[in-house]
């Protein structure tokens, strides 16, 4: 069943649908269902927690034998052969062999890299839902809303509720892309591509000092417009603009070259990555001039929070699969509504403390081969969610 309301205008309506409530052989199969997806989501944390801690301990250490072993460079202009093979730290601006252009719009920039991105004015639907139960059928009344807006990537306007009135175009007229220099250098030394790909802080090209490129192409501010009155556009209309990243040389209006520090292994002319002892590889490229010390402490850093990151999501991915695989429960008492709150709760704290201890256990067993002596710490701190939630179930009445 549908019903549709204009609300008076053709921008939104309303659908609404029924369908016969479930019975109790049908929720008790989507939820069989559903308790295989949690077996796998289950598995699945384990598999994330027990590498996670590997893996961090593996750059921990050797983030450390990077620290005992590098060497930081006296000149960033002359290549010394004693430093062959070796891991080296040095500091300088970008310098880059050509400038990077953009023919169709008449731009050409020093940098790293050059980005440019295509926006098209597009209908953009939106949905707002909400069921509720009605005459012994579940009925849903979902409200379709529409409006313009500039989006960088196609909205495929077949998959709207109404098309009619709401058709956006198949494909843009002009395409995004990202421009990369061939040659990238900090003083005599050529990065490598993994350096080169971490050179990642885009800011938007100012488009002031340029013309309009083209008689059907207007500019108004940042944006190149191909639309016939960019303040009021149509849908179809199109807007281009432009950020850089990694400036390799002065530039007037954008300022003096930006400068990085790299770690990497000197190779000849080239830096490129270091494979440590651990089986990790080091390849370090941060703006600004740091010190090894400075650069080393960054990592670190960056691996904490990768780490307590990935320990969350493995954690939410435990409790999700357990709350998963126990809804059996809830759909067998669902029909008592008092007794279903009941059992909702006891579940909810069942899967946390579950999850929270299986967790634990998980991160030592990762850790027993590096740190025994945590690991056997944490192993017991996995037991202390169980042991509390036994603590508060009441003792049974003596007969």
């Amino acid at each position: 069943l549908q019903q549709f309301s204009d609300a008076g205008s053709r921008k939104e309506h309303v659908k609404i649908t029924s369908e016969s409530k479930p019975g109790f052989l049908e929720r008790l199969s989507e939820t069989s269902g559903g308790m295989l997806m949690g077996l796998v989501t289950f598995l699945l944390a384990f598999y994330l927690l027990f590498t996670n801690e590997g893996r961090a301990l593996r750059t921990a250490k050797s983030l450390d034998e990077g620290l005992s072993l590098v060497i930081s460079l006296d000149s960033i202009h002359s290549i010394s052969q004693q430093n062959e093979g070796r891991l080296v730290h040095l500091s300088g601006a970008l310098s880059t062999s050509k400038p990077l252009f953009d023919p169709s719009y008449g731009l050409s920039i020093q940098a790293v890299k050059l980005k440019r991105n295509v926006e098209m004015y597009q209908w953009v639907e939106y949905e707002d839902s909400k069921e509720y139960e009605e005459n012994g059928e579940i009925k849903k009344e979902t409200k379709y809303s529409y409006n313009t807006g500039w989006k960088s990537e196609v909205v495929n306007s077949r998959n709207f509720d109404r098309e009619i009135g709401h058709k956006n175009p198949s494909a843009m007229a002009v395409e995004s892309f990202t421009a990369v220099s061939s040659n990238v250098q900090v003083g005599s030394f050529v990065l490598s591509k993994g350096l080169v790909d971490k050179i990642d802080d885009f800011k938007q090209l100012s488009l002031s000092n340029l013309e309009d490129p083209h008689a059907d192409v207007t500019r108004g501010g940042d944006y190149f417009y191909h639309s016939e009155n960019p303040r009021r556009p149509e849908v179809g209309d199109l807007r281009v603009s432009f950020f850089y990243a990694g400036l390799s040389g002065d530039d007037p209006h954008l300022g003096s070259a930006d400068k990085v520090t790299v770690i990497a292994r000197q190779r000849g002319d080239q830096l490129v990555p270091y494979h440590t002892k651990s089986g990790d590889v080091l390849e370090i490229l941060h703006p600004g001039d740091l010190s090894v010390e400075e650069v080393f402490q960054k990592e670190h850093q960056s691996n904490t929070m990768k780490t307590w990151a990935l320990r969350a999501a493995g954690w939410l991915s435990m409790f999700v699969g357990i709350s998963l695989m126990t809804r059996i429960f809830y759909t067998l008492v669902d029909w008592f509504p008092v007794v279903r709150d009941l059992v909702n709760v006891g579940l909810k704290a069942f899967a946390f403390c579950v999850a929270t201890s299986l967790s634990l256990l998980t991160i030592s067993v990762g850790w027993l081969f590096y740190r025994p002596l945590w690991a056997l710490l944490i192993a017991l701190l996995s037991v202390v969610p169980i042991v509390v939630a036994r603590s508060r179930v009441p003792p049974k009445k003596q007969q």
